[in-house]
């Protein structure tokens, strides 16, 4: 809820002093998860990303629907992903709050080694993270791409004794984004 709440300032606060912020939203998304376990290597995408980035402060709100990562090894996969993992009825979003702790120009052309620090929400539950990221920017916008490990105890997710070996306790994550005017 703070998420949503924080995604929904930024955009009032464009209505409120458009001259004052620079606010660019996800137009291009790809976020990649990898389980890499024992018996089994589990790869999904998603590219149904939204989210702002106000380039004035370095803020930013990113939410992922967690129903829409495709590519999983089987249907039942996918299903036991949203059902039991995730419960994605209950908790249909991932979000990443935050903002860029390094004092870069985003309207400045170039490629930025940063941090974005800030609340992870999987499963409504938060965790402060700081992600290194890449940035590139350019007269098209920015491109944010990063590669991180999420410890899916960390957020709640209990993993049955019986797949263990099929299902890791940490999880890569990759993600792309191009945020545009």
């Amino acid at each position: 809820m703070r998420a949503l709440l924080f995604v929904l300032s930024l955009i009032v606060s464009t209505w409120a002093s458009p001259q004052e912020r620079d606010i660019v939203r996800v137009n291009r998304s790809q976020v990649v998860f990898l389980s890499t376990a024992p018996l089994e290597t589990i790869t999904a995408s998603n590219d149904r990303v939204k989210g702002v980035l106000d380039r004035s402060d370095r803020s930013f709100a990113v939410q992922v629907p967690v129903v829409e990562f495709v590519g999983f090894n089987a249907p039942l996969q996918r299903e036991h992903f949203n059902e039991n993992y995730m419960v994605s009825r209950d908790w249909p979003n991932a979000v990443f709050t935050g903002r860029i702790i390094e004092a870069v120009d985003l309207l400045a052309p170039g490629t930025y080694t940063v941090r974005a620090k800030g609340t992870l929400t999987i499963r409504g539950v938060p965790q402060e993270r700081i992600v290194a990221c890449t940035v590139d920017v350019d007269a098209d916008g920015v491109r944010v791409r990063s590669s991180f490990e999420v410890s899916v105890a960390d957020h709640g997710i209990r993993i049955p004794r019986v797949v263990q070996q099929k299902v890791a306790a940490v999880v890569k994550v990759d993600l792309d984004l191009r945020f545009a005017p």
